[in-house]
């Protein structure tokens, strides 16, 4: 399972390639409790060709039902759902509110053109900002300041915003039961999933629906360009100081936002003298490194073990130091 705005985008573009007219929705705003964020995708080609999610099921199916009405017939709009007397009067079970760029794409070079680059950027190759003039519906990718917000949206101005980059990703060192329910959590989270697993042995275990497997030791993978980005997680799960070990030394000098590495807190002090002993890591490096990993819920089992694992992931994720 690729991560669900991952999975829009390559869909868009194989329409986009076999000439397919589509509708491509985009959350801009949420007041009160949402099941999805502003910058979320959804899009479809018509009512029964639809992939992506705006609200979890209710949004998108009123959405479908008035797109077999053609009733969204304009280059580019705005639909607000939630709102009680509003255009759209449609109640949320959450109770929450949500706006809802809705464009009309007919498939010319520029739009092939312009949505392989939107998906370059959510693979990590590049961040971008979308602008979309929502009279008009033109669209074009411009560069990224230091101070952009990941939505802008002037209504009155008839000007939406989007800094788009790459989706989250999970890269995790060695096979292992607990690398199992890791990979699993991480998935229904939304995170791309790759497994790294040098060994024989461990590869013909390796065999979760939805994880890309590379056979290639962790610490090798991550030296290559675009493997890792600003929006990656790299944990070391195998127990074997040889993976694990080179796993840290190689993705301290990466962007991940979180990188742990599985093991007791004797285990972890005894890896910490090696790292900076043999990987000469500085103090600051080592202060990078989540080990013992994991948020200390008392887990035992490695389902247990997995989920402090991937709640720690989402709180680095979440609420950065």
């Amino acid at each position: 399972m690729q991560p669900m705005d991952v999975s829009v985008l390559s869909r868009v573009n194989e329409w986009l390639e076999t000439g397919k007219t589509f509708w491509f929705c985009t959350v801009l705003a949420t007041w009160g409790s949402s099941p999805r964020e502003p910058g979320s995708l959804f899009a479809a080609t018509a009512s029964n060709d639809w992939v992506g999610s705006l609200s979890g099921g209710c949004v998108e199916d009123d959405f479908l039902s008035r797109l077999g009405a053609n009733e969204f017939d304009a280059p580019a709009q705005t639909v607000r759902y939630g709102e009680e007397g509003g255009q759209q009067a449609i109640s949320l079970p959450c109770g929450g509110i949500l706006d809802v760029l809705v464009e009309k794409i007919t498939p010319d070079e520029n739009q092939r053109l312009h949505f392989a680059a939107y998906l370059n950027c959510l693979q990590g190759k590049d961040v971008k900002v979308r602008e979309v003039d929502t009279q008009s519906g033109v669209s074009r990718l411009t560069e990224v300041t230091e101070h952009t917000p990941a939505v802008s949206w002037q209504s009155a101005n008839h000007h939406v915003a989007l800094r788009i980059g790459p989706a989250r990703r999970l890269i995790i060192a060695g096979y292992s039961p607990v690398a199992e329910y890791c990979a699993q959590y991480a998935q229904s989270l939304g995170f791309e999933v790759i497994i790294c697993e040098h060994r024989e042995a461990e590869q013909a275990l390796c065999n979760i629906e939805g994880c890309r497997f590379v056979p290639d030791f962790a610490a090798d993978y991550i030296m290559k360009p675009n493997n890792v980005h600003s929006h990656t997680a790299v944990v070391a799960l195998t127990h074997d100081p040889r993976v694990d070990d080179l796993t840290m030394m190689e993705a301290v000098h990466t962007e991940a936002f979180y990188i742990g590495v599985m093991g007791s807190k004797r285990t972890s002090a005894k890896r910490a003298e090696r790292l900076q002993r043999i990987g000469q890591l500085s103090d600051e490096q080592l202060m990078h490194i989540h080990m013992p990993i994991g948020l200390d819920i008392g887990s035992k089992t490695p389902a247990e073990i997995g989920l402090a694992v991937m709640a720690d992931i989402v709180r680095a994720y979440r609420q950065p130091d």
